[in-house]
């Protein structure tokens, strides 16, 4: 029998992309559990909103007694781990709700997977997989990259809260003997990111004309990793990778956030022309961000040897990809920006790097 996996966040970018994944490329059911917030939308998920091995269940991962109803219900073989706030931003000027989703909505799934491990049969199994961010490690200086083994050194609210989430997987695993697995992954981007992140805002903005705000001089250097390739990836450490083990997962595109921008303003000058207009000319420098990491660098090496994983093509390919998308689906990106506070905040402030 298909075997059932809950997948938290699955209505968000990466969550909607793995989800697609799943249904498409593996046989397994697949309960989507999303509170639905300003970055989730059911939009994400309208190629698969009628394939009878998806359920989508609006429910808040803080929630225990909705969390085990679900697990109580669907008796999941497994859990992929993405629901979380993430945006870096936002956990300056708004910590609070970082820690009780990251850490205490953490708390509640892993309380709930004790549960259900204690209710398998003979011959079945579960596992845990949580999914977490290079920000971790906190900063790198001009050389190296984070590995399995790099200490953690968090420096925003959000890497701290999930640096937290990280800690008490592992203690799960260690005291309880909970099946666990985390992966720390790199920038992520692609179609369907909520256009507060660095990408949609450049593309976005450029598009319409308004300024695109880059952080101090924009040599902030960040590790650049497709959705999709994540997704094969998070599939890899899920079914094949070690218990208790964590992995980084990154493709070594390690730019600075300039280069990235000049590259989308390059693209959009040829797939969207404007006659006698350089979209390069709208770059604006803002204020740095509070406690701005310089630079990221992930060393993927372990889930290459181990897992044989390997990201489909390279980065320009992929962000040529990106590019084309959000300039095919506008609609969708009018439609996922409700007018939410913090949404009206990101729009305003025009600033939303990684």
């Amino acid at each position: 029998m298909p075997k059932t996996l809950v997948v938290t966040g699955g209505a968000g970018f990466i969550g909607s992309a793995l989800v697609r994944h799943l249904l498409r490329k593996t046989d397994y059911t697949v309960v989507n559990v999303d509170a639905l917030t300003y970055a989730g939308s059911t939009l994400n998920l309208s190629e698969v909103e009628a394939n009878p091995r998806h359920t989508l269940i609006r429910a808040d991962i803080r929630d225990e007694s909705a969390m085990r109803a679900v697990f109580q219900k669907f008796s999941p073989h497994g859990v992929i781990h993405l629901a979380a706030e993430s945006h870096v931003d936002r956990s300056i000027t708004g910590p609070r709700a970082f820690i009780e989703t990251n850490v205490l909505g953490t708390y509640t799934l892993l309380q709930c997977a004790r549960e259900r491990m204690a209710t398998l049969g003979a011959g079945e199994t579960f596992r845990f997989h949580h999914v977490s961010t290079d920000e971790v490690f906190g900063a790198l200086g001009a050389t190296g990259a984070f590995t399995e083994e790099t200490p953690y050194s968090p420096n925003s609210p959000y890497s701290a809260s999930k640096a937290g989430s990280d800690h008490l997987v592992r203690a799960w695993h260690h005291t309880f003997g909970l099946d666990t697995v985390v992966t720390n992954c790199s920038n992520n981007y692609g179609p369907y990111q909520f256009p507060e992140k660095l990408i949609p805002v450049v593309i976005l903005n450029a598009l319409a004309g308004k300024p695109i705000p880059v952080y101090g001089n924009g040599q902030q250097v960040r590790d650049w990793l497709f959705v999709d390739d994540h997704c094969s990836a998070i599939v890899a450490a899920f079914e094949r990778g070690r218990s208790g083990e964590t992995y980084n997962v990154g493709c070594a595109n390690d730019v600075p956030n300039m280069t990235v921008i000049r590259a989308i303003c390059g693209l959009l000058d040829e797939l969207a022309p404007k006659p006698g207009f350089r979209h390069e000319s709208l770059i604006t420098s803002v204020t740095d961000r509070l406690g701005h990491d310089f630079r990221y660098a992930v060393d993927a090496s372990k889930i290459r040897r181990e897992l044989g994983w390997e990201p489909a093509a390279a980065f320009e390919t992929h962000l040529k990809t990106t590019v084309r998308w959000y300039l095919e689906n506008l609609a969708w990106c009018e439609a996922v920006v409700r007018p939410t506070p913090a949404a009206q905040h990101s729009e305003t402030s025009g600033v939303a790097h990684p």
